[in-house]
């Protein structure tokens, strides 16, 4: 029993478990507290070793970033070159504050500016991003329109601000932890020489324990991963191959090359391709069989042998009696534009050998970085043991002979000749897609194109010997002048990257935008030093994402392109309507 006097003693109040609990959260943050406070720690760190001048430029470079290039860029391709504009105008901002204060002997940074200044960054910065976004909006969806291209979604814009968000952070840090690198070595280095010598000897040593790093570590890696990587997807075959029965293919019994050496693209060459009764049908006539022969890349030890071994299997299969010699020079994989042999195969009525070979397994935007002189001696040693063997044929009875290749293929069918004369007056035509900045010959007639013709569309010596087109209209451009025998045409877009990007791009407006632009390019496009660069390159990695006629996606206007260069007997413009629907591209 409760006592009057325990009533009324001063009893504790009962404790409140909520208030016990929040004591307690007080006293030992949860995990989740922890976490955000060390999300804040860590970014207010971050901001803190912000540069106020990089920043500035970051933004300016990410709003010029969304300006129009030559074709429609996706979520994931603004992003990263949204990044990469921002990390590069980052770069520049913090390079110069450092050099300013280099050039003024200052040992400690320039004082840093306020909340205010970041706050009012912070505000343009979003604002200005937004009318950029709605700019970037309507310059895609006129691009987009002129090419056939569906529009973005809705989506593509959190996206796009999401890739370039994570992109820009990592290249920063990577930039920043350079910089530490830079500073660390720097301060070592100021016990022994003066502190602007050490800082850059310092810098000297990072960017060479840089250079050391990518060429001999991330490089030799990299590439022998890739190389790995795509060397099985050479061993694999595309869904249509298989072995041939017919002697006048290359992997058939009697061949001199296996099957299993052709690679992936060679293999897919000799399978594919026209009939002879589907010529027939065409033609209306009987047909002849057409000769494919091919060499890969583990068909025989080294280029000149390979090329030795693909002309021994042209004269094996027959292909010196027929009347049209094609060599074919491929892309980085070994892949050939199916348009071209299957347009001369039809107009010839399948009296026709096509030959080629492949000289690396990676595609064609890397082969042209690691593999460009293997790309140029491949072409040279296929042309020169072709061309010997039709040399011994005498002259009355030698068949055509024509080349072509597209895109890094057109720089390998450039090799054997020094000269577009030369090149003339060795074969019996020429078709050259897509070229590259580094075609020689191209570049060089391009550069010395006759006075008021456009870079994207020049007229090189009246149209004499070469002509450039981007439809088949163009090929009688210049109107009413003669075209010599051994004709050679330049297909190319206004619109290609693989045509007009070039290192050139960073620091020089090229004449393609200075001069009249091609009618797939925007009035609105702008040149802008590095970024220009910047968005063409990323334009190439879609460069076949649009359709026929913009890009790098050829295909209509080759087989016109044949008909004129070769003048097929008996073949009509109607001919060339009738053919189109029966053509693709691989």
């Amino acid at each position: 029993m409760v006592t009057d006097d325990a009533a009324g003693t001063d009893a504790p109040e009962p404790t409140d478990p909520l208030d016990t609990a929040s004591e307690t959260e007080a006293a030992e943050p949860s995990p989740a507290s922890g976490a955000r406070s060390r999300v804040a720690t860590w970014t207010s760190d971050y901001v803190s070793r912000l540069s106020y001048t990089g920043a500035v430029l970051a933004t300016l470079f990410l709003w010029l970033s969304t300006t129009p290039s030559l074709l429609p860029r996706g979520p994931l391709f603004q992003g990263v070159v949204a990044a990469g504009a921002a990390a590069i105008g980052y770069g520049l901002g913090a390079f110069f504050a450092w050099f300013a204060r280099y050039l003024v002997s200052r040992q400690e940074a320039w004082p840093r500016p306020s909340r205010i200044w970041w706050i009012g960054l912070g505000v343009v910065a979003s604002v200005g991003t937004v009318v950029a976004l709605y700019w970037f909006h309507r310059w895609q969806d006129e691009l987009r329109d002129l090419m056939g291209v569906d529009h973005l979604t809705w989506t593509s814009y959190p996206q796009i601000a999401i890739i370039a968000v994570i992109v820009f952070a990592i290249l920063v840090g990577v930039g920043q932890a350079w910089g530490a690198l830079v500073r660390f070595i720097a301060r070592k280095l100021t016990a022994h020489i003066p502190p602007r010598i050490s800082g850059a000897v310092a810098a000297l040593v990072v960017i060479l324990v840089s250079i050391f790093v990518v060429n001999g570590v991330v490089t030799n890696y990299g590439m022998k991963a890739l190389n790995e990587t795509f060397a099985a997807v050479n061993d694999e075959s595309t869904p249509d191959s298989s072995p041939p029965s017919s002697p006048l293919k290359s992997g058939s019994p009697e061949s001199l090359v296996s099957w299993e050496s052709l690679g992936r693209q060679g293999r897919a060459f000799v399978s594919t391709g026209p009939t002879k009764e589907e010529i027939g049908e065409f033609n209306h006539k009987p047909a002849l069989e057409p000769i494919r022969v091919y060499a890969g890349l583990e068909s025989a030890p080294t280029i000149a042998e390979a090329a030795t071994l693909a002309a021994d299997e042209l004269v094996r299969a027959g292909g010196l009696t027929r009347k049209v010699i094609a060599v074919a020079s491929t892309t980085g994989t070994g892949w050939i534009n199916r348009a071209n042999p299957d347009s001369i195969e039809y107009m010839y009525n399948g009296d026709t050998a096509i030959v080629g070979m492949q000289y690396s397994t990676l595609p064609s935007w890397l082969s042209f970085i690691v593999d460009q002189e293997r790309a140029r001696q491949a072409g040279r040693a296929l042309f020169e043991a072709v061309d010997r063997r039709v040399r011994d044929i005498p002259e009355a009875t030698r068949p055509k002979i024509v080349v072509f290749g597209e895109s890094l293929g057109s720089f390998a069918a450039e090799a054997p000749f020094g000269s577009i004369p030369t090149m003339s007056a060795r074969t019996d035509g020429a078709l050259l897609t897509g070229p590259t900045f580094s075609n020689t010959l191209w570049r060089d007639t391009t550069n010395g194109r006759d006075s008021g013709s456009p870079e994207y569309l020049p007229i090189f010596d009246n149209g004499d010997q070469v002509r450039f087109i981007m439809d088949p209209a163009d090929l009688d451009r210049p109107a009413g002048q003669p075209w010599t025998k051994g004709r050679i045409v330049y297909l190319q877009h206004p619109s290609d990257p693989i045509s007009w990007w070039s290192p050139d791009l960073l620091f020089d407006e090229p004449d393609w935008l200075r001069e009249q632009r091609g009618p797939d390019v925007l009035d609105s496009t702008t040149w802008f030093p590095i970024l220009t660069f910047l968005q063409v390159a990323a334009d190439m990695a879609v460069s076949v994402d649009v359709p026929d006629g913009h890009g790098h996606n050829y295909l209509a206007a080759i087989p016109k392109a044949w008909a004129q260069i070769l003048e097929p007997p008996g073949w009509t413009n109607e001919d060339t309507i009738r053919l189109l629907p029966r053509l693709t591209r691989d």
